[in-house]
């Protein structure tokens, strides 16, 4: 989808369908309507004073202007009251036009104008508000290309319009910039999490985000099972042993510095089919686990927003990667393994193997010298029983530096969460022949599996982000179809621009 920006006089653009944003006071919502000039202003204001139109949060009303000139249809987009509009309701309602235009148009249509709103509030830039709808529009038109014989095709916006008075020019144009790279970022994300297990090996994921960072110049290695021996990767290879696939792990180098100092390491799960091992799950549901990769999916994601935008901050990326299956080869429960680190691990479950390779990804960040780290995955079932399916949990060993984190995800406008890292759960995950044990019992699931990454993270700023409940969506929305969210894309590039920008 391309992207334009026009500042034409509303009535006057040319366009298959124009959708303008309305709130719920009236006087605000009829100062947008006589932009239309007569007779059309009468009919929205008489459409108005009869209850058909509101301008309640989300609610749309779509209306044939039968112009020959200017728009030929209206899409009307509630954006609730003035006062309480955010950019992640003006995201949502970008969505939600999308949805709806598209529902209309079953062939798509060749360009689509978005309103930028200035009426809606104070609280917000042109900038802002240029990203927010041009992300909302890329998040809302992204469909996964199936493998049917016969798919349907999925109708288009050839070219998105964000129209914007004249002296909000420049940042309306950097708005866009950034929301189209933020959306490009987390629907590469998505694209990965969607792909089926045995298309998406861990050699072929890795080789997707070599490509990332090749694109955008960034230093790129990739380890494979002898040099990550030659390291005593031990609880990477455990996982990995079970599987005819063998691991990887990626490295990738973004320099936004002159000088390579205070870098940030980002660490994703890369389990690309989880079977549980031997500690075989459940057959109910057990396809979903594709998205056993959505940490690192995240990762490469941010990658290539990042690329796009340029921060001036220096990244480590860690990919660890493997497949766990069942099979002779394959490590049990009971085992004892040897970490990077050279923490020994009693093997309690081979379905707690997430964060085994996490474990020496960790390890090995730590030995590069990064200054604070993320780690990102899908690491435990029960984060959706404390969480559900919208909010993202987060741990961490360091008070200022997880504020950063939470500050970073609620300017993007994703839900995160604290969970407590009390001493008094680590006996819960203390070994009994071996140093820590990889499964800390039922109770306080989530915060026992994010604990046990923290005792490899040691001394280093780390922040975990627990994103089982939110990188799968079982049903549609405005904003993404059912599958792969893209979650904590969004986050991670705003944490990085945010350091750029404090550096």
């Amino acid at each position: 989808m391309k992207t334009g920006i026009t500042y034409k006089s509303i009535a006057q653009v040319d366009a298959d369908c124009i959708a303008v944003g309305i709130v719920e006071e009236k006087e605000q919502s009829f100062d947008i309507f006589a932009r239309f000039g007569d007779p059309l202003k009468k009919y929205l204001e008489s459409q108005w004073d009869n209850g058909k139109i509101k301008g309640k949060e989300l609610e749309t009303t779509y209306i044939h202007t039968l112009n020959e000139k200017g728009p030929r249809t209206i899409l009307l987009v509630g954006l609730g009251k003035r006062e309480n509009i955010t950019f992640e309701n003006v995201r949502a309602a970008a969505g939600r036009a999308v949805k709806e235009v598209l529902k209309h148009n079953k062939n798509g249509l060749e360009r689509f104008v978005l309103s930028l709103w200035p009426e809606a509030g104070e609280k917000l830039s042109a900038e802002r508000m240029a990203h927010a709808m041009t992300e909302g529009a890329f998040l809302a038109q992204y469909r996964f290309s199936d493998y049917k014989q016969n798919s349907e095709e999925n109708p288009q916006i050839k070219e998105l319009v964000l129209w914007a008075p004249r002296d909000h020019q420049n940042d309306a144009e950097k708005g866009i910039v950034q929301g189209a790279a933020y959306a490009r970022g987390t629907n590469l994300a998505r694209d990965l999490v969607n792909t089926p297990g045995n298309l998406l090996p861990p050699a072929v994921l890795a080789e997707r985000a070599v490509d990332v960072a090749r694109r955008h110049g960034m230093e790129v290695e990739v380890l494979d099972e002898k040099e990550m021996k030659k390291m005593n990767m031990g609880a990477l290879l455990a996982v990995a042993q079970g599987s005819e696939q063998p691991p990887r792990m990626v490295i990738v180098k973004y320099q936004g510095r002159e000088k390579w100092d205070n870098v940030l390491g980002l660490i994703g799960k890369g389990i690309t089919f989880d079977t549980g091992g031997i500690s075989l799950k459940p057959v109910q549901n057990m396809e979903e686990m594709v998205s056993d990769m959505g940490g690192a999916a995240a990762v490469i994601g941010a990658l290539e927003t990042i690329g796009l935008l340029k921060p001036e901050v220096n990244i480590l990326v860690v990919l660890p990667m493997a497949e766990n299956m069942p099979s002779g080869k394959a490590y049990r429960p009971g085992d004892v393994i040897t970490s990077m680190s050279g923490k020994t691990i009693e093997i309690v479950t081979t379905d707690a193997e997430g964060r085994l390779i996490l474990a020496d990804a960790i390890t090995y960040a730590r030995r590069q010298g990064v200054e604070a780290m993320v780690d990102l995955a899908t690491l435990t079932g029960a984060v959706l029983v404390a969480l559900g399916t919208h909010t993202t949990a987060a741990m961490t060993n360091n008070e200022e530096w997880v504020e950063q984190v939470l500050e970073a995800a609620a300017d993007a406008g994703e839900l995160m969460w604290r969970l407590p890292t009390f001493d008094v759960y680590k006996k819960q995950y203390k070994g009994r022949v071996a140093d820590l044990r990889n499964a800390g019992g039922r109770n306080a699931g989530s915060i026992t599996a994010g604990m046990f990454l923290g005792e490899f993270a040691e001394d280093t700023p780390w922040v975990h982000l627990d994103i089982a409940g939110t990188a799968w969506a079982e049903e549609n929305s405005d904003l993404s179809p059912r599958g792969g969210t893209g979650v904590m894309v969004r986050t991670l590039t705003r944490l990085a621009l945010n350091l750029s920008n404090n550096s």
